[in-house]
């Protein structure tokens, strides 16, 4: 079975993130933030969460901008220019023209966690992509750590 975890940094303290990726074996953090360096990203800013995914966990870390949604389309989604239907749409139909899914084989991501700022998956683009690899694949098991 391949396993693909996804998780949010925000409303957790680096304790409870740090552990949620280490009892869960997770080898390897795969940012799909737009932007990894905001001040609001605390200790999961990219340099730092390389760092601390390292040292804490022996954890890998990458960001792929290839996995975020493009700026414009978080821009319009945020200020209700759009809704999460229109958002979720823009989202997937962008990840299928990147070909995401020849770029990136489900198998290459066992033990991946997907990272976003979000909390919860329930409105974030971690879900739809995991969902997204995970399509016609009974092989495959989405964790969210929450």
């Amino acid at each position: 079975m391949i396993k693909i975890y996804t998780i949010g940094f925000t409303e957790k303290s680096a304790e409870q993130f740090f552990g949620l990726l280490t009892n869960h074996d997770v080898a390897c953090i795969t940012d799909t933030r737009v932007s990894n360096t905001g001040q609001l990203a605390g200790f999961a800013k990219g340099q730092d969460l390389a760092f601390f995914a390292k040292t804490i966990g022996n954890i890998l870390y990458n960001h792929h901008l290839d996995l975020a949604p493009a700026k414009e389309m978080l821009v319009r989604y945020r200020a209700k220019e759009i809704s999460w239907e229109e958002y979720e749409s823009e989202y997937l139909n962008l990840i299928d023209m990147r070909r995401v899914k020849q770029r990136f084989p489900v198998e290459s991501l066992h033990r991946h966690c997907l990272l976003c700022s979000e909390h919860g998956p329930e409105r974030c683009h971690r879900r739809l992509l995991a969902e997204y690899l995970q399509a016609g694949r009974p092989d495959v098991e989405i964790v969210h750590l929450k």
